[in-house]
């Protein structure tokens, strides 16, 4: 009976599609998989302090080409409005000059003073409008755009340029929205790692000053007893020396590219490292950029008189420039991260003195009870000496 109602498979039945379908599904879904895997291993690596390195790097250097083709767009109009002011006050001046000079002296004082004021006045109020006497491609060259774009995502912010187009404006909102978390992700790693490395190198410097510790060691394991390690912190003031001959490494970088003083240039890096960026002091501002060369080639075409060895040096010097803005790039950087490092080798100085200032103080109170207690005597006790 059972024999009657089995049905016999088909070739083309269920079974076989069923088969076919787990064969041709395979192959599919192998690429889905090995892009998944891509995908992963990719974010994997990202997230890591090199490829969180490498990935804040192509960030600034693509929002410094960014902000460079947005900002060279904007149509400067205040040089216009200089060069007319200008000619109004030398031209004011020259009648006042043709009306006083001769009369009476104290009149063509007091007039060309008053033209003058109101000049200044004008000036002023272009400048705090913006401008300053540069054209928009002298501006956003590409050190100075870099530079911007590191103050930024590091929120130091030094303000000695902003973006004057509404594109621009809203590209430095949507790019501080992700370039900030990145920051900050590069600087939490980036401190882990050099304060890892740095106390590794500072335990081995001291392991290096103590007296015959590896005989110590092998007369331990000898005898069969177990030798715990001592835990070394790295006290702050190593830190602070660390601090202070980096901000001495820029400064003297600093006063000889960028041609400030010694002063000046300590300055800068000290307040870039704290993170208050004034902007009265910004490197890439000085660097000669493609801008000036190609000024300098149209006046020496325009002028017979003009010095064609002036040309040569300002091409030679725009051919070092590259050196010298990755390496101050790399100083910026490198300086967050060692703020970093300082950061968590002084916080676990800062826990131990806490945890012993602790220890102290229970230690302290436990004292003091009983030397109260020895002094005043138990009232209990008392009470039940009375008692009986």
């Amino acid at each position: 009976m059972a024999s009657k109602f089995q049905r016999k498979p088909s070739p083309g039945g269920a079974g076989g599609m069923g088969g076919a379908s787990s064969v041709s599904s395979t192959p599919s879904n192998q690429p889905r998989k090995r892009v998944k895997r891509c995908c992963r291993n990719f974010v994997t690596f990202m997230c890591t302090q090199v490829g969180v390195g490498a990935l804040i790097v192509i960030y600034a250097i693509c929002g410094a080409f960014a902000f460079m083709h947005i900002e060279r767009q904007f149509e400067d109009k205040t040089a216009g409005l200089v060069m007319e002011l200008r000619q109004n006050c030398s031209q004011q001046l020259w009648s006042i000059t043709e009306e006083h000079n001769i009369i009476d002296r104290r009149l063509w004082t007091e007039a060309t003073n008053k033209v003058l004021r109101e000049y200044q006045a004008q000036i002023a109020g272009v400048v705090k409008h913006g401008y300053v006497g540069r054209s928009p491609e002298q501006i956003w060259s590409f050190p100075a755009a870099l530079m911007f774009c590191l103050s930024v995502i590091t929120m130091i912010g030094y303000g000695n340029m902003v973006p004057r187009t509404p594109w621009g404006k809203g590209f430095t909102v949507i790019y501080a929205t992700f370039g900030i978390p990145l920051y900050i992700l590069y600087f939490l790693n980036m401190g882990r790692v050099l304060a890892r490395s740095f106390k590794f190198l500072y335990r081995s410097l001291h392991d290096c000053t103590q007296e015959h510790p590896r005989l110590d060691r092998m007369d331990a394991l000898e005898g069969g007893v177990s030798l715990t390690r001592k835990k070394v912190i790295v006290p702050s003031t190593a830190c602070l020396w660390v601090i202070f001959f980096y901000v001495l490494t820029g400064t003297v970088m600093f006063a000889n590219w960028e041609r400030w003083s010694l002063l000046n240039s300590f300055y800068f890096c000290m307040t870039s490292l704290c993170k208050i960026g004034f902007g009265d002091f910004v490197p890439g501002a000085s660097l000669t950029t493609t801008a000036d060369v190609n000024a300098a080639t149209q006046k020496l075409q325009e002028d017979i008189s003009a010095d064609p060895a002036e040309l040569a040096q300002l091409q030679s010097v725009a051919a070092d420039q590259h050196s010298k803005l990755a390496i101050n790039f790399v100083y910026m950087l490198l300086g967050m991260g060692l703020v970093a490092m300082c950061r968590n080798l002084m916080r676990e100085e800062v826990r131990l003195k806490a945890r012993e200032m602790r220890e102290d103080a229970k230690l302290c109170m436990e004292d003091t009870r009983l030397r109260f207690v020895g002094c005043c005597g138990n009232p209990r006790d008392a009470y039940e000496d009375d008692y009986y």
